[in-house]
Order: structure tokens, then C-alpha cells, then sequence
């Protein structure tokens, strides 16, 4: 028996809706010459249905805060979403589309947020995005437990959708997020499994063939299967009204699909994936389809009508929302006041008067030093959420009075990651894009490797996310080299867009807290360490307020007669030496550059006044490789440092083995200056 479109669900319109998302897929891709049309072809009627029937959004207000989310986790599909976002009325032209992966497009090859209208995350590395919507479900159920009162228990109560393929589920990444989606219970998130069965190597029988429906039923998922070819609407519409009815466990659609879906030549080819169908293939497909094949990015009037809907259904939504909200103000004037300076960037407390004084001498693991600014601020900022890798008492981000965020503590704000590193700073970015809420969560620096990609992400989208990063270097001892992160240093500040703070002491790590909390354009790491860092005397030397320039001179000299860089822990040992070098009359400028990101943003007079063009004896020190320093250290200086792995002995110990030491720091001033 023939099957009408009736009983897929779907009228002449949808079906003539849902083609024109195909072919605009289709032709963008044709026309950039490079890109993938088989899954926009393959999903077009799955994202139709979600987008014109389920998904609460307002193109004419993208950033309307109860909006439901939509994550394209397959960011290689790009072209669906554009198209989507075209023909319900974002602001994404037609011209757009023409000009999809050109310089300076509104379309870039992957989706970048803060780059496009409608665009809610930067996806496109597999898996990313997917965790990226956990961080965001975590997000709405902390917001509603916060803000949500009797009479506005819809106040925040929005859903995250994802449209997620066969190779995002494969990725690591996506199980650590999927795992702790079910132990939390985030019923408001939603997946559409594109299950086309096709990477690019080929069939997934090469290298795919597990049940993933009971994989996700023993992550505690919600789980339905819609057999076919992906084109019923009808069951589809039943799946997602079913999903959206569950509230404790998120929910995996695993749609059978095709991909390329009806293409003559590529239907069911890894060939569909990832590269143009051709002018040829596409004429064939839209005379196949009664479609003129000499239009290119045509769009029938009765389409743009059809799928328009969405803008005044938007401003409809939107209006609800903030007659809602008004009402709330009236009645939560405080609760009201605090959503509105979060969203602003205010922070709703001084912070610099809020922040430890550590007294000079003593001597206080910058990790330490963290946990008690986080214990003297976070009480009183309700909007930062904390977490850590399993490596709480380590890390030291717990702080007092403190409660788990889980299934009965939707006001937790102290998120359990688990030995789920990369999956950690994924859902981080995802909650860092409710633009209200900041996250931070800790784990060993050395695992930032595990994290290196979410970490990237935060860079290139400017997620302010803020990374902990503790046992800084070859000062963890006796873990040995596996646990001494000795080039993650430099990795990091080669990502751009991310600020890596490395403080000297106890009050730098004040300071950089400050910083980081009051500015949020930016992701940024505080690499701290294990080992106890003597309290530098601001009293004698320099403030360690300077940090907000990136490097300041701890110690300033009149036409000094060698410079002394160094970070972190190794700050003491150029003061030391210093001190040392004064007494036999040599002129010692000590430098700290807790963060070489802003100290080049810097005016050249500045960066000439910490690092005198004229002085070329310097000397840098970092328990960590040069890269990054020959920058500062020209072609006369010494870098003291490391340049292989590290070694299993107690902390004083690696120091000496490797020459990390105030006598090797004189030995080379003196070297430079004799």
C-alpha cells in the first residue's frame, strides 16, 4: 500500500516546507563547493516537525531568556540550521545562504555562537554540542529552583533539543555526558538521534554496531526508537510529545533515517555525507520532486508564509514572557533586581572588599588560597556554580555551606562531575551561555589534556567559563610525571581568547579570582599549586593587585641591570635572588607574569616600563618548558626551567634535580651581567 502524506502526518504544505529546507541545504552546499548535504537532507522533516511544532523560540528576539534551546550537535549539518533559521524569520538572509563557509558570512562552515542569529552553541567538533545542552538542562533547573515562585512556576521552564548523529554518540565525550544526565535526572533535555547508519569511512558496520537504545536505557534515558526513513511525522510528533511528558529522565529519540534522502545517485551513501551532490544530481532531485530545476534558492511564497508563523507565534510567547516577568518584579522585587544586574554582568557584591588578606611570610598552598577566597565570596553570589573532576578536597573549590546540585537539590550549587573531565568543561561552556550564570569546576592540571578541546571551544566562542587547575608543577613530587604538568603551561596560552593565570602567592590568587569574576568576556584558567608558596610582602614589594595588567615589577629598579621573569611558585625564587644580587651590587628587576594574555594587551608604554627594551640580560624561570618565553627573553637570555618530563621525588627534591633553584637564577643573572 501506497503511503500518503497523511499518514506520515503531514500536509501538501509541510511537505513542499520540508523540501525547501532540503534543496536550500543542497544548494548552499553546491554553491560553497564544500560541506555536508547528506544529513540536512536526511533530518529535514524531523527538524521541520520539532522547529514549527514543539520548539518555543522567537526569531525576532533570539536571546529571549525562556526561550527553548536547540543544539545542532552534527555541526557538520550546519546548513539545515541556516536554512531553519532563514525560513522561520531569524535574521539570517537569503544572501546568507548563497554565501554559506564565505569570508565574513553570517554561515560559517560549523556554527559559531555569537556569530549568527539563533546559533546557541559553537558545535561542529562531535559531541561538544551534545554536552554542551547538559550544561544548559543543569542551567534551567538551577535558574527554576532559584527564581521560579507559586504563580510563576514557568518563570524559567524551558527545554533543550539537540539534533545529534551516529558520530557524536561514538565520541567519549558524549557517554561522561550522557552518564551524568541520567545520575541527574535532567528531564528537559531532549535528543533527535540522526541514526543514518553512515560515517565517513561508511557503513557504522565497520566500526558501530552496538545497541544504543539499551546503552542509553542503562544511562537511565528515556528512550524511544521511530523506525521508517525518518520522514514520519506522525511518530515523530508522538515521540516528542512523550518526551516532553517526561520529567525525570532525559530523553534519546533514535530516529532511523536516511541520508541524502531522495537523491537518485548518494540516497544511503557515505558519498551524501560530506561533499556537494553536484548541479546535475540536484536538477534530477528537484524534477523528481516537481520542483523547477533552473530556480536555484527558490523558496515558494506559500513556504515563507507557512514557516513566517514562527515570528508572531514568537512575539506572542515573548510577550506572555515579559508581561509574566513584570508581574514577578512586582511582586520579587529583589529576585527581580538580581536577574536583571546578572544578565547586565553586575556582580552583586564588592568583591575587592569581600576578598582574604594573607599575611606576609606565611607560607599557604595557592590551592589553600583559592578555597578560602571562594569560601569568603561565594555565600554571596548565588549565580557562580562551582563543581570538581572527583577531586574536591584536592582542588579545594567546595565552598562552606555549600549544597550538591542533584535530583532533590535542584538549588545545589555544587556540581558532582565524576571522573568526567572533557565532559566537565563541555557542560560548563553549556551552562557559562545562559547568560546569567557562571560556572567554574576543578581538576589536576595535567588533565586539562582531557579537557583541551572544550577548553578550545571556550576560547574561540568567549564562554566565560572559569577552569581551576591545581598541582601546577613539577612541585606535585612524588606523583611523578604522569601527575607534573610540565608543557600544559605553554598548550594553554596558545589557545587564543583563553587568559591563564598563574598567581605567585596567596594574595595573586585573590586578585585573579577578582579579575576573572568581574570579567567575563573571556574563558580563563588559575593554575594553582600543591605545595606551600611563601605570602610575598606587599608592604615591601609591589601590589598584588598589579595582576590586572598581566605582569607587573614586584621589585622596581632605576635602569636595572637584569631583568628576573618569572610565574607562579617561582615568583619567590627571583625575589630571593634579587635580594641576593643587591648585595653584591647588581640591579635586579623582579617581574611577575601571572598572565602573559593580558599583559600584551597592555599599552607598549606599560609593557616597556615592566620589560625595559634596553635591559637585554634576563632571565626567566617556570617549572614548566620555554615555549612561549623567547618572546620576552630575546636571544641573550636563559630560560631556568624544564625541558624534559618531570620525576617521582618529594617537591624539593624535583627542584634541585632540575636546577630550578635561587642559586641557578644568580649563577645565570651573573652569567648575562658579568
Amino acid at each position: 500500500m501506497k503511503v500518503t502524506l497523511n499518514d506520515r502526518g503531514m500536509s501538501e504544505l509541510d511537505e513542499l516546507s520540508i523540501q525547501a529546507i532540503r534543496f536550500l541545504s543542497m544548494e548552499g552546499v553546491q554553491k560553497a563547493k564544500s560541506g555536508h548535504p547528506g544529513m540536512p537532507m536526511g533530518m529535514a522533516a524531523a527538524a521541520y516537525t520539532l522547529w514549527m511544532k514543539h520548539l518555543r523560540h522567537a526569531p525576532s528576539d533570539p536571546k529571549w531568556i525562556n526561550r527553548d534551546r536547540f543544539v545542532l550537535s552534527a555541526g557538520h549539518g550546519s546548513m539545515l540550521l541556516y536554512s531553519l533559521l532563514h525560513l522561520t524569520g531569524y535574521d539570517v538572509p537569503l544572501d546568507a545562504l548563497k554565501n554559506f563557509r564565505q569570508l565574513g558570512s553570517l554561515t560559517p562552515g560549523h556554527p559559531e555562537y555569537g556569530k549568527t542569529p539563533g546559533v546557541e552553541v559553537t558545535t561542529g567538533p562531535l559531541g561538544q554540542g551534545f554536552s554542551n545542552a547538559v550544561g544548559m538542562c543543569l542551567a534551567q533547573k538551577y535558574l527554576a529552583a532559584r527564581y521560579n515562585r507559586e504563580g510563576f512556576d514557568d518563570l524559567f521552564d524551558y527545554d533543550t533539543y539537540v539534533i545529534s548523529g551516529d558520530g557524536c554518540l561514538q565520541e567519549g565525550i558524549t557517554s561522561e555526558a550522557s552518564s551524568l544526565a541520567g545520575h541527574l535526572g535532567l528531564g528537559n533535555l531532549i535528543v533527535l538521534y540522526d541514526d543514518n547508519h553512515i560515517t565517513i569511512d561508511g557503513s557504522t558496520d565497520l566500526s558501530f554496531t552496538e545497541d544504543t537504545a539499551k546503552r542509553y536505557e542503562a544511562y537511565n534515558w528515556y528512550v524511544q526508537v521511530v523506525g521508517g526513513d525518518g520522514t514520519d511525522a506522525a511518530a515523530l510528533e508522538k515521540a516528542l510529545e512523550n518526551a516532553k511528558a517526561e520529567k525525570d529522565r532525559p530523553s534519546l529519540i533514535q530516529i532511523r533515517s536516511i541520508i541524502g534522502y531522495s537523491s537518485p545517485t548518494f540516497e544511503g551513501t557515505h558519498t551524501a555525507h560530506g561533499s556537494p551532490l553536484g548541479d546535475d544530481e540536484i536538477a534530477l532531485i528537484k524534477k523528481n520532486c516537481g520542483w523547477d530545476p533552473d530556480k536555484s534558492f527558490h523558496v515558494p511564497d506559500e513556504v515563507y508564509a507557512n514557516m513566517n508563523k514562527c515570528i508572531e507565534r514568537g512575539k506572542e510567547l515573548k510577550k506572555i514572557s515579559d508581561d509574566k516577568f513584570t508581574a514577578y518584579a512586582d511582586k520579587y522585587p529583589e529576585l527581580a533586581k538580581e536577574l536583571k544586574d546578572a544578565l547586565a554582568g553586575k556582580s552583586p557584591i564588592d568583591i575587592a572588599a569581600k576578598l582574604p588578606k594573607f599575611e606576609a611570610g606565611a607560607s599557604i598552598a595557592t590551592r589553600k588560597a583559592s578555597g578560602e577566597v571562594l569560601n569568603a565570596l561565594m555565600p554571596e553570589m548565588p549565580l557562580v556554580l562551582g563543581g570538581s573532576a572527583d577531586l574536591t578536597p584536592s582542588n579545594n573549590t567546595l565552598f562552606k555551606g555549600a549544597v550538591d546540585f542533584q535530583k532533590d537539590s535542584r538549588d545545589g550549587r555544587y556540581i558532582r562531575y565524576g571522573v568526567r573531565e572533557h565532559a566537565m568543561g563541555a557542560i560548563m561552556n553549556g551552562i557559562a551561555v545562559s547568560g546569567i550564570l557562571i560556572p567554574y569546576s576543578g581538576t589536576f592540571f595535567t588533565f586539562s589534556d582531557y579537557m583541551k578541546p572544550a577548553i578550545r571551544l571556550a576560547g574561540l566562542s568567549h564562554y566565560p567559563a572559569i577552569f581551576v587547575f591545581t598541582h601546577d608543577g613539577i612541585g606535585v613530587g612524588e606523583d611523578g610525571p604522569t601527575h607534573q604538568p610540565v608543557e600544559q603551561t605553554s598548550a594553554l596560552r596558545g589557545i587564543p581568547n583563553v587568559r591563564v593565570f598563574r598567581p605567585a602567592d596567596a594574595n595573586e590568587t585573590a586578585q585573579t579570582w577578582k579579575y576573572m569574576l568581574e570579567n567575563r568576556d573571556e574563558a580563563a584558567c588559575i593554575l594553582l599549586t600543591r605545595q606551600g608558596v611563601t605570602v610575598i610582602d606587599q608592604d615591601k614589594y609591589e601590589s598584588a593587585e598589579n595582576i590586572c595588567y598581566g605582569a607587573y615589577a614586584v621589585i622596581k629598579q632605576d635602569n636595572p641591570d637584569v631583568l628576573l621573569l618569572a610565574t607562579g611558585s617561582e615568583v619567590k625564587l627571583a625575589i630571593e635572588a634579587a635580594e641576593k644580587l643587591a648585595e653584591e651590587g647588581t640591579k635586579a628587576q623582579v617581574v611577575s607574569m601571572p598572565c602573559f594574555e593580558l599583559f600584551e594587551k597592555q599599552t607598549q608604554e606599560y609593557k616597556d616600563s615592566v620589560i625595559p627594551p634596553s635591559v637585554k640580560a634576563r632571565v626567566g624561570i617556570e617549572a614548566g618548558i620555554d615555549q612561549g618565553w623567547w618572546k620576552y627573553l630575546g636571544d641573550n637570555g636563559i630560560f631556568i626551567g624544564m625541558s624534559t618530563f618531570g620525576i617521582s621525588a618529594p617537591q624539593d627534591l624535583c627542584y634541585k634535580h632540575f636546577g630550578i633553584t635561587t642559586e641557578k637564577v644568580i649563577e645565570a643573572a651573573k652569567k648575562l651581567t658579568k
